[in-house]
């Protein structure tokens, strides 16, 4: 500890104008929160089982008898196999599994630890930084900050200030000063993140997250490629097929999963393995991706891209040109019909391993599975014209679902698997 607090208040780059004081308190770095127009990932994700294709990116879970295998659900319609971006995927959830395997041999090794020294101030410069994580999480992502209130403190300021990253790294694309951002200032930014895992945080929210990481098995690659989901952004408006945008999911909100499921942690009582585990946690991540997809291709045709699978849509019998006049015609309808197929199948696969979580991370996790999977209901209510109509959720149908995920919540794995082998 006493390392780790020392860190967090050695070098600190500080704008001219301004002292430490008022850096570490948030002076730094206040960007202005917009509603972002590129699809936003949503920060959240859990722990699921699948072995389908792309949820699990050609990891073969292990069959202990306790969880049904099912074959492939959600495979590209062409049958292709991009065996460069699933192998890419599944280098970095073994990364992240073997992270979290090692912590649980060390946690169950009895250590004569000596107290840490605590350097005076530090924990209460460090207590604000989180503070100040939290807030941004309660005005940008008020329904998953209100489940987050139901994890342990440690676990909930981490989960905080991992979504202020995210947020942050999102808004150098997105933000007022998108158009300024060139390849060399994601460079900068991937180099601090390294700094920051290094111990040596630029400003509060760096701080913050640098303590972090410091506490949980986190692997610094899912950070590094959402970074490069950034870059594929600034050089990239089409997919050839389902295995480049399932990459692109992968970077900007597959991620997610990788940074988070360590820090929410798996219930006790799971027996589910560490990779299928974050293997898995790609379904959500990549279900969420996709349905913002859906969601905005009115708009982002307006700004001259296409996050649509070329091939699917030279099948259906389509073109860019139909897409950019945004007419709602039967190819059009047949064409969303299975690309929303797609996505609920990885809801689905989501779905079945929210209970493989911790019971006090699971409410966040259900709420917003889902809320974000009825945007695809409202897609359909709105005769698929996602062109010149959003879809989006109610504040009624958004409260009704609260209690629904509460009580999904209180479910354990335990429960599953009993009603599991009664089913079958």
């Amino acid at each position: 500890m006493a390392v780790a607090l020392l860190r967090l208040i050695s070098p600190v780059e500080i704008p001219s104008g301004l002292n430490s004081s008022e850096a570490i308190r948030g002076k730094v770095w206040s960007p202005k929160y917009d509603n972002l127009h590129r699809k936003k990932p949503t920060w959240s994700l859990c722990s699921v089982y699948t072995d389908s294709k792309y949820a699990c990116v050609g990891f073969e879970p292990e069959n202990n008898g306790n969880f049904l295998i099912r074959s492939s659900l959600v495979a590209n319609p062409a049958g292709e196999v991009a065996i460069s971006s699933e192998q890419k995927v599944y280098d970095v959830v073994l990364k992240q599994a073997a992270l979290v395997k090692d912590q649980r041999r060390k946690m169950n090794t009895l250590i004569d630890v000596k107290p840490d020294m605590v350097v005076p101030g530090t924990l209460y410069l460090l207590r604000e930084a989180y503070d100040r994580c939290g807030e941004v999480c309660a005005e940008y992502a008020k329904t998953f900050y209100l489940g987050t209130l139901l994890m342990t403190p440690e676990r909930r300021r981490a989960i905080w200030a991992i979504y202020v990253w995210c947020r942050r790294t999102d808004e150098l694309v997105d933000g007022p000063n998108a158009s300024h951002i060139t390849p060399s200032a994601l460079d900068r930014w991937e180099t601090r993140l390294e700094d920051l895992f290094a111990g040596r945080p630029y400003d509060m929210f760096d701080a913050a997250l640098s303590d972090t990481v410091s506490r949980f098995p986190v692997d610094i690659q899912p950070f590094k490629d959402m970074i490069e989901g950034m870059r594929m952004d600034l050089k990239k408006s089409r997919y050839n097929n389902f295995d480049e945008l399932y990459l692109y999911c992968y970077y900007v909100a597959g991620t997610v999963g990788l940074m988070s499921v360590p820090v929410m942690g798996i219930a006790p009582e799971s027996l589910a393995t560490t990779e299928s585990v974050y293997n898995a946690a790609l379904a959500l991540g990549i279900a969420n991706q996709l349905t913002n997809i859906l969601r905005d291709v009115g708009e982002d045709a307006r700004r001259g891209r296409i996050y649509l699978p070329q091939d699917e849509l030279a099948q259906a019998g389509l073109s860019d040109e139909d897409v950019f006049n945004g007419k709602v015609t039967d190819k059009w309808r047949n064409f969303m019909k299975k690309q929303i197929k797609r996505a609920r199948m990885f809801f689905e696969e989501a779905e079945k391993g929210v209970t493989e979580l911790s019971q006090a991370s699971r409410w966040p996790v259900w709420a917003s599975l889902l809320l974000y999977r009825q945007i695809l209901d409202e897609i359909e209510a709105n005769d698929y014209n996602n062109f010149t109509k959003r879809a989006y959720v109610s504040k009624v149908k958004k409260l009704a679902a609260l209690p629904v995920a509460y009580g999904r919540s209180l479910i354990s794995p335990l429960s599953v698997r009993q009603s599991s082998v009664l089913k079958a």
